[in-house]
């Protein structure tokens, strides 16, 4: 069974003339690397937000294992079943890092202690060094934040993880290595990756690549 499933989906907004995504149907499993690349204003922002949950189609059907994300409890499916990266890392300024990866465990009725006892092989597994830990965002690298925000995104424990640009702020050296860990992430822990992306590197790297015009999604 498919981890995500579009069925006929389309998605207009009020006032529009053209759906910003017109007619999708694809899958996207467990174990895979997908990329989505388009021109600016092609509807992938659009999809992204619908399979996150952040909006529902105003056609057809997103399906998360088999169920309709109309049928779901849309908070507990953001808290609990997807993660989102973001190219701008939104970490919390006034958290350390430690502080930030355990919020979403906390969130999901961890105890401060244990949650923090899980988050130090969470920021090893993405080369975060213990002794940046207590440290505060702006004292790390773009690579350094971005890392960490796949750090946070894996606390929760969902095995799908959404990423809009994760690469959009990151030099080729850092951007190298965020590829290699969401690739990992998907070939070795089975987790099932989507990233929305302008970079080639990315989508050269990746499994499956879409592309997005006029609302049309196309296996490439």
């Amino acid at each position: 069974m498919a981890n995500i499933e579009l069925k006929n989906v389309s998605y207009t907004y009020r006032g529009a003339e053209k759906p910003a995504v017109n007619n999708v149907s694809c899958e996207f499993e467990e174990g895979r690397f997908y990329a989505i690349i388009g021109p600016s204003g092609s509807g992938k922002s659009t999809l992204l937000s619908m399979l996150a949950g952040l909006d529902l189609p105003t056609e057809g059907e997103v399906l998360f294992c088999g169920k309709s994300l109309d049928e779901m409890d849309l908070d507990r499916y953001r808290r609990e079943d997807i993660s989102m990266i973001f190219q701008a890392f939104h970490l919390f300024p006034l958290m350390t890092v430690t502080e930030n990866v355990c919020y979403p465990m906390e969130l999901c009725g961890v105890h401060p202690k244990a949650a923090r006892e899980r988050a130090k092989p969470l920021l090893e597994s993405v080369g975060i060094s213990a002794e940046k830990h207590n440290r505060f965002p702006a004292n790390l690298s773009g690579g350094e934040q971005q890392r960490v925000a796949i750090a946070r995104a894996l606390a929760g424990g969902a095995k799908t993880l959404l990423a809009d640009e994760p690469t959009g702020n990151l030099d080729a050296a850092n951007t190298e290595n965020v590829i290699e860990i969401l690739r990992a992430l998907a070939h070795e822990k089975g987790y099932c990756v989507i990233v929305v992306t302008h970079d080639q590197e990315v989508s050269d790297m990746a499994d499956e690549v879409y592309r997005v015009r006029d609302g049309v999604l196309t296996k490439i």
